[in-house]
């Protein structure tokens, strides 16, 4: 029997949009979480609206991480420094690796991609170090593989987190990128 009555990822014309619902039927899980968002503070457009805004708009979307209604993180007169971002973005990585999910997308802002690759893979090779933090151009889609071989004995570096190995062949990461005719997308 198919399950007609899941809840729209999306309501129709949802803020005004004049677009229709978007199923959440065989969807993946959608989570909010609240770190993982642009640069905080001083812009308008950077500030997001309650969470009791949103849910009634999307209401498969989940916000149980979110803590606070309203965003306590903007402030109106101050700046978030890059590196605060960064370690921002490196908690998030963190957060990320305790999820059960072995493909994950991430939407967010080019920004927080920005400084958060920026600050990760340090030990990584220079011509991947480059590609991962290459700008992104407005709504670009880039794939990425990032495999944990701290279960094999290598060295221990600040891209190493508790995993598995994933099964099938490994390609190392500088020859594919370089390799790949569309960049870092494998």
């Amino acid at each position: 029997m198919r399950r007609l009555d899941v809840p729209p990822l999306m309501v129709s014309d949802a803020g005004n949009s004049n677009h229709p619902a978007i199923s959440s039927l065989n969807c993946p899980p959608f989570i909010a979480v609240e770190g993982c968002r642009e640069h905080l503070g001083v812009h308008w457009c950077d500030k997001r609206r309650s969470i009791s805004e949103y849910k009634p708009l999307f209401p498969a979307i989940d916000f149980s991480f979110i803590e606070c209604d309203d965003d306590v993180l903007w402030e109106p007169d101050i700046r978030e420094p890059n590196e605060h971002l960064a370690a921002r973005g490196m908690e998030f990585l963190n957060w990320l690796w305790t999820r059960k999910e072995k493909e994950i997308a991430i939407v967010t802002h080019s920004g927080f991609l920005i400084h958060t690759l920026s600050a990760f893979g340090n030990d990584c090779h220079p011509d991947v170090k480059n590609e991962i933090c290459r700008p992104f151009k407005n709504c670009e889609l880039r794939s990425m593989v990032i495999v944990d071989r701290s279960m094999i004995g290598s060295d221990s570096s600040t891209t190493d987190y508790p995993g598995k190995i994933p099964s099938g062949v490994d390609v190392p990461s500088d020859v594919t990128c370089i390799n790949h005719p569309d960049g870092f997308s494998n």
